[in-house]
Formats: C-alpha cells, sequence, structure tokens
C-alpha cells in the first residue's frame, strides 16, 4: 500500500490567521476518499500559531520567540480539535504527533517517531503532525512544514509528497512548470519571494523541501489546496500543479539520515588528495587531509566537510570532539576522522 505525505500550509488552512473549518472537512474527506482508492496518508498541517493568534485577538503575527511559543500551544488544541470532529464523522480516528529537529537529529528518536507513526497506520489511524513550535524556539525562527513534510517523508519511506498551498504550483514566466526531472541552481531561480501574516518560507522553502523528499525516492507535488478533491485528483495520476520526480539513485537509509536529519555542528576543511580519496576512492577520511577545523562539535556531530576552496562536499559523522582535532591537527590518530559509511556526498547533503 502506498503511502502518501500531505502538507497543508497555514495560508490554506488559516487564510486571513483564521482556521477555515469548512476547508478542514473538505480536506478529511478528500483523505478518507483517497485512502478506499489504497492509499495511507500522513497529514503534516500548519496552523497552530494562526489559531492561537485569532484565539487572544492578535493580528499580527509576534516576533519574539515565547509569544510564538504561546500561540502555538493555544492553537494547535483548536486544530487538532478541529480534525478530530472531522474525522470522527467517518468513525475515524486521528492522532497528533508534535515533532522537532532534534527528533530527526537524535538516531534512537527517530527510529522510535518512524515505528510511532507506522504502527498508526497500520491501526487504520491518521496520523496528524506539526512542528512543536510550542517548545522549540529554533524551529519556530527557523523551521517551517515545508522541510518537515520531506523529512517525514524520508522518515517514513513515502511514495509521494504533496505540498499544498495557496499557489498552482512552481511558476516560469506566468506559466506553471508541470515536471521537474531534478532541482536544480535554474529551478531556485525561478523564485518569487512571498509571505503573509503567519506563513514562513515561500517557495523557496518547497523547493527544499521538494529537493530533499525526491532525493529519498518520493516524488513531490506542489499544488493549490484550494482544489476541490486534489489530494484524490492527485493520486489517481491527474496532472496538476508542478511534479519533482523522485531521483533514480537514492542512497541507503542511514546515509540519507546523516544527509538530511542530521543537524551540522561545524566544518572541516580538507586538502585535494583527501578530496580525491573520499569522493572517486569510497575511502574514508583520515587526519592527514586536514587543513582547518571551524565550529564546535561533539564525537558522533555531523559536520560539513568542505575542500580548500570552501565548497561543501559532503558532511558525516564525526570520532573526535573539535578539541581533539585541533589538538592534533597534521598529526596521526587512531581511527578514521569520517568512516565512509558515515559520510554523505554533497547531492545528498543539502
Amino acid at each position: 500500500m502506498k503511502k502518501i505525505v500531505v502538507k497543508i500550509g497555514s495560508s490554506i488552512i488559516a487564510p486571513s490567521g483564521k482556521l477555515d473549518a469548512r476547508l478542514v472537512e473538505r480536506l478529511v474527506s478528500d483523505i478518507i476518499v483517497t485512502e478506499k482508492s489504497g492509499h495511507k496518508i500522513i497529514l503534516v498541517s500548519s496552523g497552530a500559531i494562526a489559531c492561537g493568534a485569532h484565539k487572544v485577538g492578535v493580528s499580527k503575527k509576534p516576533h519574539d520567540a515565547h509569544s510564538l511559543m504561546a500561540l502555538a500551544s493555544i492553537g494547535q488544541i483548536i486544530l487538532m480539535d478541529a480534525y478530530s470532529d472531522a474525522f470522527r464523522k467517518y468513525d475515524r480516528v486521528c492522532a497528533q504527533i508534535l515533532l522537532t529537529w532534534d527528533d530527526f537529529d537524535n538516531r534512537k528518536r527517530f527510529l522510535n517517531a518512524r515505528a510511532t507513526i507506522q504502527k498508526l497506520l497500520s491501526m487504520n489511524i491518521i496520523p496528524v503532525i506539526n512542528e512543536n513550535d510550542a517548545v522549540s524556539s529554533d524551529e519556530i525562527k527557523f523551521g517551517d512544514n515545508d522541510r518537515l513534510s520531506a523529512l517525514v517523508a524520508d522518515l517514513v519511506g513515502a511514495d509521494t509528497a504533496i505540498i499544498l498551498s495557496d499557489v498552482e504550483g512552481l511558476m516560469d514566466k506566468g506559466k506553471v512548470v508541470t515536471c521537474v526531472p531534478k532541482v536544480s541552481s535554474k529551478i531556485f531561480s525561478l523564485v518569487n519571494a512571498k509571505q503573509n501574516a503567519f506563513t514562513s518560507g515561500g517557495m523557496y522553502t518547497k523547493l527544499q523541501a521538494a529537493n530533499t523528499a525526491t532525493n529519498s525516492g518520493a516524488n513531490v507535488i506542489i499544488a493549490s489546496g484550494n482544489q476541490e478533491n486534489i489530494i484524490t485528483r492527485l493520486a489517481s495520476g491527474v496532472v496538476i500543479g508542478t511534479t519533482f520526480l523522485a531521483a533514480k539513485n537514492v542512497q541507503k537509509a542511514r546515509k540519507r539520515w546523516i544527509a538530511f536529519s542530521k543537524k551540522t555542528k561545524g566544518k572541516i576543511y580538507i586538502d585535494d588528495g583527501a578530496k580525491e580519496a573520499i569522493l572517486h576512492k569510497g575511502r574514508s577520511l583520515l587526519g592527514v587531509g586536514i587543513i582547518k577545523i571551524e565550529g564546535e562539535f561533539k564525537k558522533k556531530d555531523a559536520v560539513e566537510v568542505r575542500d580548500k576552496e570552501g565548497t561543501i562536499i559532503g558532511c558525516g559523522l564525526v570520532n573526535y570532539t573539535c578539541e581533539e582535532l585541533r589538538n592534533g591537527q597534521g598529526k596521526k590518530f587512531e581511527k578514521e576522522i569520517i568512516h565512509r559509511d558515515n559520510f554523505a556526498k554533497k547531492d545528498e547533503c543539502q
């Protein structure tokens, strides 16, 4: 049975900062019909901050993190009540899952999250996922549910990720780009910045999400959430919006976790010999190839690996702390700095 991650943006579910209850009911009905055709749906929903702001009469999105946290904690209840009521009409149950980047960064928590979602799906329960904005200032300030939906698609091994927004898709000279074989710098150049009071990211973060999810093996579709039966139609193969094709060569799950889910904590610059060895000969990174260390990191943290010109060539898990590497620079280490099994090349490290 194919799995589809559906992300619904604040601009759709809470236009002008107020939750659209009819839209929620229409979305839920669409999900129910899609599941009957042989799909499992994982919903990633924005809207908590907008719901909280409307509840307490805040008309503009605050700038300070703690106000945003407070609004999220108020609004998350309202958001989940709306979903729960809508699913109840079909004798279905939904479950709330709140995640932060730490849940992806930590391998054990990553696997626990995957197991929980898989169990819910086996129980015929719809997971409704959101960022845990009430406790994570980093997620509020820098996070967005486009990125979260891509990470969830990788987490559950989704076949498709659908990003529903208030745009028809990626535009080029006033027309929708229907198919993108690969997310490239040329594709990113088509972005037209747009943002309203309670949304974050825009098309740029959607393209970042598409890059992550396609490199995880999922097709990604960006389409308007204002269309009737949009999920059912997309699931049945109707061409709507912009489709980003899944990469043909997908890395192993652990390397994808390193590439997409681990937060990089520092930088290691290497010489040409080390670059050739790890990129083209499948070797591990050794201490003799290190030119410079930047940032603060601990053992098993993820770091960027850059060549001597500063270009990122990949990322990997280090076997030493930054202090140990600085103190031992130019010397031999007992173990490799980054084992080849714990290194992901640049294309997997966007």
